[in-house]
Formats: C-alpha cells, structure tokens, sequence
C-alpha cells in the first residue's frame, strides 16, 4: 500500500453533517484534520434529514440530552454567522420556535404529561407552552378542523441542511482542513503513539481518529476498543411543488422551505438497510399532512425518499473516548442538523484538549448500556 507523507492531527471518519461539524470545530482550534468520506455509496443520513433545529421532546427520558440539545439550539446562530462568514453560503436559519402538531386530545394530553415531567426534572426550565385547536389556529391559520392542538417550544426552528453540508465543507477546506472523497476508513491498527488507517489502497497515519461514520461505526469502533451499539431506522420524505406561503414556523412533520416547496416527513420503520420508499407508508404520510394542512390536498408530489437515521439503543447519542487505545473518539447520533453546533463549537474542544465545563458529557458513554443489561 502506498503510504501518505501528510501530517494528520485528527482523522475523522465520515464526512456528513456530523463529521463535517467536528472537523470544522477541530479545523476552527487550529488543528490539522483529514475527513475521510465514503462517498454516495454510503448510506447517508445527511441526505435525509429534514433540516430541523429541533429541541421540543428531546430527552424526555433523559434530561442531560434535552439540555444538550437546547445549548446546541442557543448556539445555532454562531454557527451560522461563522459559516457563512467562512464560505459565503447561506444557511437560510430561521428559528421563530416549532410546533409539534396533534390529531387527537389523547395524543395532546399523553405529550403535555411528558414535557411536564421533563420540566420537573430541569428544575422548571422547559419553557413549552399546551395550546389547543383555537389557539393553534389564531398562529397557524392555515390548520384544519381535525387537528386537537400542538405543542410548541420557542427554541425550535429550521435550516436548509444542503446549504449547512456546503457551508461546512467550504469553511473546513478554507482552515486547511483536507477531504479524501470516494473513500473510507477500512481498517485501523492502533500503534504506540499513532493511529495507522487503511483506506482505498493507502495507508495513513494520524495522532488521534474520530469515529463519525453513522452506521459504519459498529464495524470501526472495536478496532478502537469502543462499542457503537448503532441500527438503521427508515425515514420516508415527500417534497411538494412550490405553494404560497401558509407556515411561517416549522413543525414536527412539516415545513415550508424557504423556495415555497412543502417537505413532510412523519415515519420510523425498522426495515434494515432498506433505504427505498414504499406506496403505503408514503400515503399514510400524505393523509396525515392533509389532515393537519387541508391545502395540501391540492399540491402535487415532485419527489420522495428514503434514508435511515443512526439510531443507539436509547435513541440518544453517543460521545466516547477510548481508554485502551487513547486518542481514539467515537460520536454518533441521529440529530446531526440540530446538533450540528454543539458538535462544532462544545463537543470539538472537548475532543481536541480533554476538557470540558459541561459536567453531564460522560453521560452520553456506550457504557449505559452496559450499566442497563447488568442492571
């Protein structure tokens, strides 16, 4: 294999959105960072992602990830500022907060009791708000006669997530940052004070790896003396023709994006690594969108896919550092828009110098999971 010369502080496998942020906050600290990414023949999240900034519901089970979460939502307009300072492109960031829409009084009251639990266990700073079907309707005319109410948080919004990925690519090349396309990591052999990668044929060698490939990382993270617990779970998007606006905030399943086309979204399928879409779960999603947004009934579908999300056991995130082989870091989650500038601007120091004031961050270990099977 052919060896490269090149000095490599940090190697991060995987170039979408979460790795792309973490190398762009370790590019931002000066340091040297090769991506490696895979290219389209990998199964991207990043494609099909709905481009939230999405804070509501988050943690409800575990509170450290719902304030993880909301300190990435406070931290968006820095990112973006920052990013578009970098590479010139826009992100079209909008965050006027989001509502989570319901069809029924049962689903409303079962969602309010959880964000009220959630609130307890934050000492009451979960600032939701309840609202019912008259309520909803005097902020979203727009909604129809068989929606029950929503809830909605202030923090929410929402961002184009192609321009965040060329946002993010172009500032992290402009800080010396390097991409090796077409590629990914196939094999690393931990060596006494470096990390030996194999990769399309070359051998690279690197001070410390980041693990940021989505599902890939159950494969690369024991070569590492790390466990990535991860799975596929299918996401199904519908795209409409341009409308005229009639939602100016993003909600949980639909969102107008900024040119005038309607994205919707509302499914969770374990289906493996299916990525393909399906007539039924694609007619149930546009029955509920014309449930909840009867003008919809009359915009036509341009487009549709399927992509899977990077789900762990407990559906949150994992943030782990190696102590068999020091240097090596593993980050995986499914809310790769949303936590975009976490990762970029909290969780890339704390990578980069060890060090963090976020006294929670171990809580988002693998070993969780090993504390809940012996428990």
């Amino acid at each position: 294999m052919a060896r490269d010369e090149a000095e490599i502080d940090f190697a991060v496998a995987g170039g979408g959105l979460v790795g792309m942020a973490v190398a762009y906050g370790l590019a931002r600290l000066g340091r040297k960072v090769t991506v490696f990414d895979e290219g389209d023949l990998a199964y991207r999240a990043s494609r099909g992602n709905f481009g939230l900034v999405w804070a509501q519901g988050k943690g409800v089970d575990m509170p450290n990830y719902a304030r993880w979460t909301r300190l990435s939502a406070s931290l968006w307009p820095e990112l973006a500022e920052d990013l578009s300072r970098a590479s010139g492109v826009g992100l079209e960031l909008r965050q006027p907060g989001g509502f989570d829409i319901c069809l029924s009084e049962e689903e409303l009251q079962g969602r309010t009791a959880r964000f009220e639990g959630l609130r307890d266990a934050l000492g009451g700073d979960y600032p939701f708000e309840t609202l019912g079907h008259n309520a909803l309707r005097r902020m979203l005319p727009a909604i129809g006669p068989k929606v029950a109410g929503a809830t909605f948080f202030p923090e929410d919004g929402h961002v184009n997530p192609l321009y965040l990925l060329r946002g993010l690519v172009q500032a992290f090349q402009a800080l010396g940052g390097r991409i090796v396309n077409g590629t990914g990591i196939e094999r690393i052999l931990p060596e006494a004070e470096a990390f030996r990668l194999e990769s399309g044929g070359r051998v690279f060698e690197a001070g410390r790896v980041v693990l940021a490939a989505g599902l890939g990382n159950a494969k690369l993270a024991p070569m590492v003396g790390l466990n990535a617990p991860v799975k596929p779970n299918r996401g199904q998007v519908l795209i409409t023709e341009r409308v005229q606006p009639f939602l100016d905030h993003p909600t949980a399943q639909i969102r107008q994006v900024g040119e005038g086309a309607v994205q919707i979204g509302d499914s969770k399928e374990d289906v493996g690594l299916d990525d393909t879409t399906s007539p039924e779960v694609v007619g149930a999603i546009a029955k509920r969108a014309t449930r909840i947004f009867p003008i919809l009934e009359q915009a036509r579908v341009v487009r549709s896919w399927g992509a899977l999300r990077v789900m762990s056991p407990d559906g949150h995130p994992i943030y782990d550092r190696s102590t068999a082989h020091p240097g090596a870091y593993l980050v995986t989650c499914h809310s790769g828009v949303t936590l975009a500038a976490s990762h970029a601007l909290r969780l890339a120091p704390w990578i980069a110098t060890g060090e963090t004031d976020l006294p929670y961050m171990e809580a988002f270990s693998a070993k969780r999971f090993d504390l809940r099977s012996v428990a």
